[in-house]
């Protein structure tokens, strides 16, 4: 299968998981998983980063079909976030897919958790939705959540940064992740862009400033984030998105050595497919998001023999859309094989994902999901 097929059957798989959660007054979410293990434990929650990424693949090709999906989606977001108990502008973790059935007209709350990146993930699809729209609702949407960010997690102990987010029992979360600031500071440019306000930009500095403290030199790779304290760096595990969605948000070429360390210390081989795991904590198999991560990166460094091995971790990606376990010839698992080991206490399945397939989509098409328009 070429790569244009092999996106358009992506794309499919997205359509399906979409379409199938239409239903109501309003736009149902998709479920982040189907078939495999994920599936036989009944796990059919809709992880609000994977509708974003959903949300961001389809304003990425911006057909109209892809369009009216992406601004439903856009509007049930928008909708969560006005009627979410807190009243704060805040989004929640997950929540449960398919048709909505709800007295209100809007799905459940699965995982109440306000973590950092999610506000930010979704801020970053209405973004890339207001960029393709224009419609000024979804940059407002977007305001909301920057300032919920600005007001819940702008830590002042330690190293200067964004904490953690909230709990869904409102205790605030004090470590600071390298992966949520790297979040932050892309949907923060994207506010200044959007608003012409450059208090964002001021801000988004300081989540900037933060990766810069969390570079290991000697390493050539980003620590993983703060303790609790603010301060003390948590090093272990080492991961593999501050690695490559640093370079994607910021272009930083100080840091561009972290791809070279990433596709280094995080290689994975397992069922015959090569790319890179999770963490450093288990390389016993292949992270397909991760993979895609990878590929998108180097296809936007594009220094020598980038382009050769962008190519070939999605040619891997187009095999596990082939062949790996529970396969269906459209959508990607997240893993290669059962019970891949993320390092922080999560474990991941070969169950078909919406957020790897869509990550796919981004990587094949060349776009960047941290840069609106």
């Amino acid at each position: 299968m070429d790569e244009a097929e092999a996106v358009a059957r992506a794309y499919a798989f997205l359509d399906r998981r979409v379409d199938e959660a239409a239903g109501g007054t309003r736009q149902g979410l998709p479920r982040s998983y189907t078939g495999g293990w994920m599936e036989s434990h009944h796990f059919t929650a809709a992880f609000t980063y994977d509708v974003a990424l959903a949300v961001i693949a389809y304003c990425a090709r911006g057909t109209d079909p892809d369009l009216r999906r992406a601004t439903a989606l856009a509007r049930t977001l928008l909708a969560l976030q006005d009627g979410d108990a807190a009243g704060d502008g805040r989004i929640r973790q997950s929540y449960a897919s398919g048709k909505v059935t709800g007295a209100d007209g809007l799905p459940a709350v699965a995982a109440g958790d306000a973590f950092t990146g999610a506000q930010a993930w979704t801020g970053l699809a209405l973004l890339h939705v207001h960029r393709a729209t224009d419609g000024a609702e979804f940059r407002a949407g977007a305001l909301r959540l920057g300032e919920w960010i600005q007001e819940h997690t702008a830590g002042s102990g330690g190293i200067a940064g964004y904490t953690g987010g909230v709990t869904a029992s409102g205790t605030a979360l004090t470590w600071k992740a390298t992966e949520h600031n790297i979040d932050v500071a892309a949907f923060f440019r994207g506010l200044a862009g959007a608003t012409g306000d450059p208090v964002w930009t001021d801000r988004g500095a300081v989540a900037t400033a933060f990766l810069d403290a969390l570079w290991d030199e000697e390493g050539g790779a980003f620590w993983t984030g703060t303790a609790t304290d603010g301060k003390t760096l948590n090093r272990t595990p080492v991961p593999e998105d501050p690695q490559s969605w640093s370079y994607l948000a910021t272009g930083d070429a100080r840091h561009a050595g972290s791809l070279d360390w990433a596709l280094a210390h995080l290689a994975a081989e397992d069922g015959g497919f090569s790319g890179v795991s999770v963490s450093d904590a288990d390389t016993s198999k292949v992270w397909f998001e991760g993979t895609a991560h990878m590929a998108a990166a180097l296809r936007h460094r594009n220094g020598a023999g980038d382009g050769d091995r962008a190519d070939r971790l999605l040619a891997t990606l187009r095999a596990a859309q082939a062949d790996a376990p529970h396969a269906d010839g459209y959508g990607i698992v997240a893993a290669s094989s059962d019970g891949l080991r993320t390092g922080d206490g999560d474990t991941l399945y070969a169950s078909l994902h919406t957020g790897t397939t869509a990550w796919f989509t981004l990587a094949a098409r060349g776009a960047d999901p941290f840069r609106p328009g």
